[in-house]
């Protein structure tokens, strides 16, 4: 017998010794994988799956697996809980659109929890209530260790009108002089999320939401110079300066916000010589404490000559928010000794 037939006997013999465990060896079932089997069908119980199409198979419900799980982890990690004490940054790399022809990272939308949405419009958007905060945050501003930087707002950052209140209304920003033209810079790296224009109000003016969870907004600028969706870096211009809006001169409103409330900025950069304060800021409930005064219901008693125009600017409100809480409309006529609810 030549040695070519030998090793085929051998090969039969092992076979026929071994194919009671093949053919009690159950295969996963198409069902349970959802791929289909490549088997090789021999008669009676010599019917056996093919080892390397089972392999393929097995190979193929590996990856599906392991890219379930990669998906699953990404899902994990974009939905970032609030943590004001870190700028460890990991975008997603997956846009979301948030606009029309305005695509954004999700990380942006995702990185705090009051994050989850994304208004172009509205500055405050967040329903947040000041009165429900009782925490103490150390919110830092910036890391050079992370490749993140500060940047006043402005070159010569003097005073021209504190934060605070004037007159019937509340003033929410800083007001820095400025002469028309001079570069507006973000004070910290961030996205623009409101490109926009009031012509009784802030004029143009863009706001920032930053990584910090913070957002800053500048006013009366008479160019703006960055998009909505647009990523920016601390220190890059927003727009130049200028003296739109309701603005009695050339200067910047400088504001700074959480959770769509303003904070002093005073609290965060010292203007008269041109720094920021500290590398992190603590955020107390009395850093609302303005917020939660405003809430408080404020009347006014119509006086002759006076119509909802003329009130609405006096308090600085919208017509809508009066005949709103009073439940009238702009139709309404009013008279002298009305009481009106302002807020």
């Amino acid at each position: 017998m030549k040695q070519s037939e030998q090793w085929i006997l051998l090969l039969v013999l092992y076979l026929f010794a071994n194919v009671d465990g093949f053919a009690q060896e159950k295969a996963p079932s198409e069902k349970e994988s959802g791929l289909v089997e490549k088997r090789l069908r021999l008669p009676g119980k010599f019917q056996m799956f093919d080892a390397d199409g089972y392999r393929e198979d097995l190979v193929k419900a590996t990856d599906a697996l392991i890219f379930q799980e990669n998906l699953d982890l990404r899902k994990r990690l974009s939905l970032v809980n609030e943590d004001t004490t870190s700028l460890i940054w990991a975008p997603t790399n997956i846009l979301v659109e948030v606009a029309e022809k305005v695509l954004i990272d999700s990380i942006w939308i995702t990185a705090h929890e009051y994050y989850g949405l994304w208004d172009s419009e509205k500055i405050n958007s967040y329903d947040f209530d000041p009165r429900d905060f009782n925490d103490t945050l150390s919110v830092i501003l910036f890391d050079p260790d992370f490749g993140s930087n500060w940047s006043a707002p402005v070159t010569n950052t003097k005073i021209n009108s504190d934060f605070g209140k004037r007159r019937y209304r509340w003033h929410h920003g800083t007001d820095l002089k400025l002469n028309v033209g001079d570069p507006v810079k973000a004070a910290f790296d961030g996205i623009v999320r409101i490109r926009s224009y009031e012509r009784y109000g802030y004029g143009h003016y863009v706001v920032i939401r930053h990584r910090n969870g913070l957002e800053t907004l500048y006013g009366h600028l008479s160019k703006v110079s960055v998009e909505i969706g647009q990523e920016i870096r601390a220190g890059e211009i927003v727009g130049l300066g200028g003296n739109t809006g309701r603005s009695t001169g050339p200067h910047l409103h400088f504001e700074v916000r959480y959770k769509g409330l303003s904070i002093n900025p005073t609290e965060l950069f010292d203007f008269d010589i041109g720094r920021i304060k500290s590398p992190v800021y603590t955020l107390t409930s009395k850093s609302f404490d303005h917020e939660i005064m405003l809430r408080e219901a404020i009347y006014h008693r119509i006086r002759s000559g006076e119509n909802l125009s003329v009130i609405a600017r006096r308090y600085g409100v919208r017509m809508s928010q009066i005949t709103r809480l009073n439940g009238i409309s702009t139709r309404s006529i009013l008279h002298i000794g009305q009481r009106l609810q302002i807020q």
